[in-house]
């Protein structure tokens, strides 16, 4: 292979050593794979018959890492840039540009001038490459994939800017807006031990979906949009009967507002004694933070009790403006009261239990906002019958609908939103003729 062909190569891997705060761009497993298919190009220079193996299988580890991420190499990079976490991204997420540490902005526009060259160095080129330094017949498939729509607005900004350099403006609005690391890489998360983990496929449930309960909806969004425009936001508890729709309406929440900042951290109930570890850490971020608990509940003095409660309420430190908890439960209250933790004269009893009592009985006051969704009654059920029926294109008519809708609902799980959404599921899979066409949706 010729010096001439090879110095493009042997410059790039330079530049790639040379990034100051974006090296984790390459650190990931199709920036790894690309760093060593140019290395076996540059080492194909020597003729050598096994290095020239080398280079097939680099290129086939490159190709394959990019397959399994589907994307292409332009937008995985572009990908990698708006999710970089770095000492830049950390600060240009919480100031404005021109109040980051000139050397961070420095070694910003010095690393995206370096990106810019790797990103126009396409999979057709590499593919020409790898002919030449394998002493192919033919060129090996090139990797592509259709672009990704949400990366147009960064695409159309660096392709329109001679030197990346210049779009660190843009960028760092982004950083701001929609976070970094994996804040911006997720908007739901999950606790899980000792950790946030990204959800990559969350319900793709829309508040729009649900039916009934309008005065809970509204009120729910109301506060959801204070919390968004850094008004003080209410804790919110959600009681009521199961199947309602109270878990739903808070996952649609995240589809609403999750590219205006919202973002969604499901804690179980046995992950709260690290509630306070969760919420610190995000005090001073730009996003917006539902600290999300589903079927809450307490036995007597559990840690997690007492966890909670200093979310809720605050200690010294003051309580952060930008995470709020909303709990669902099906309990109005949230700790278990026993007949026998009633006070009665003993001489072994507390001489103040009353306030033992009345401090369990008024934990759930601490939420500032409860919303109560009773059992939904048969006028309310058809309703998300029929609406759940038209988003399924279920085309029968109204009166067999709602007849075999209401003998699904006394011979099953009673009348509910979760009940219809079942109902629906398999009246859609029985009109489909699955399971060769018999039975009716009973």
């Amino acid at each position: 292979m010729s010096t001439h062909a090879i110095a493009p190569v042997q410059a790039l891997l330079h530049q790639a050593a040379s990034l100051l705060v974006y090296q984790a761009v390459l650190s990931d497993t199709p920036g790894q794979a690309f760093l060593a298919l140019l290395q076996a190009i540059r080492h194909a220079e020597r003729n050598a018959a096994a290095e020239n193996t080398e280079c097939l299988h680099a290129y086939g580890g490159w190709f394959s890492a990019l397959a399994d991420g589907k994307q292409s190499w332009q937008d995985h990079l572009l990908t990698q840039v708006l999710h970089a976490d770095n000492p830049f991204t950390q600060q240009a997420q919480r100031t404005a540009l021109s109040d980051v540490s000139p050397a961070l902005v420095a070694a910003a526009r010095h690393d995206l001038q370096v990106l810019q060259q790797i990103y126009a160095f396409s999979s057709q080129h590499l593919s020409q490459l790898v002919k030449v330094a394998a002493h192919l017949k033919a060129a090996p498939v090139v990797w592509s994939y259709e672009e990704a729509a949400n990366l147009d607005w960064l695409r159309s900004t660096f392709h329109s800017a001679p030197d990346w350099g210049t779009g660190l403006e843009p960028l760092a609005a982004h950083y701001r807006k929609q976070g970094v690391g994996l804040f911006a890489q997720y908007k739901a998360l999950q606790w899980q031990s000792g950790r946030l983990v990204g959800i990559s496929s969350p319900d793709r449930v829309q508040v729009t979906d649900l039916v009934g309960y309008e005065s809970q909806k509204e009120a729910l969004l109301k506060n959801t949009t204070f919390l968004l425009k850094g008004y003080p936001a209410l804790h919110v508890l959600l009681y009521g009967s199961r199947g309602s729709g109270k878990s739903s309406l808070v996952k649609g929440l995240l589809h609403r507002y999750g590219d205006d900042g919202l973002r969604l951290i499901e804690v179980a109930k046995a992950e709260l004694t690290d509630l306070p570890a969760i919420v610190e850490p995000l005090r001073n971020l730009p996003q917006k933070f539902i600290i999300f608990v589903d079927d809450l509940s307490f036995e007597e003095d559990e840690d997690a009790y007492k966890a909670l409660k200093v979310v809720l309420e605050g200690n010294l430190t003051a309580r952060s403006q930008n995470v709020v908890v909303y709990a669902t439960s099906n309990r109005r209250h949230l700790i278990r009261e026993f007949f026998g933790d009633r006070p009665r004269p003993s001489d072994g009893d507390e001489v103040h239990a009353w306030d033992t009592v009345q401090e369990k009985l008024s934990f759930s006051d601490r939420f500032g906002l409860t919303l109560t969704f009773e059992p939904a009654d048969q006028k309310t059920y058809l309703q998300i019958i029929h609406h759940l029926a038209k988003q399924a294109g279920i085309q029968l008519d109204s009166e067999a609908l709602e007849f075999q809708a209401l003998q699904w609902a006394t011979r099953h799980n009673g009348r509910s939103g979760r009940s219809a959404r079942q109902f629906i599921d398999f009246l859609s899979a029985d009109l489909a003729g699955v399971g060769n066409g018999e039975g009716d949706a009973k």
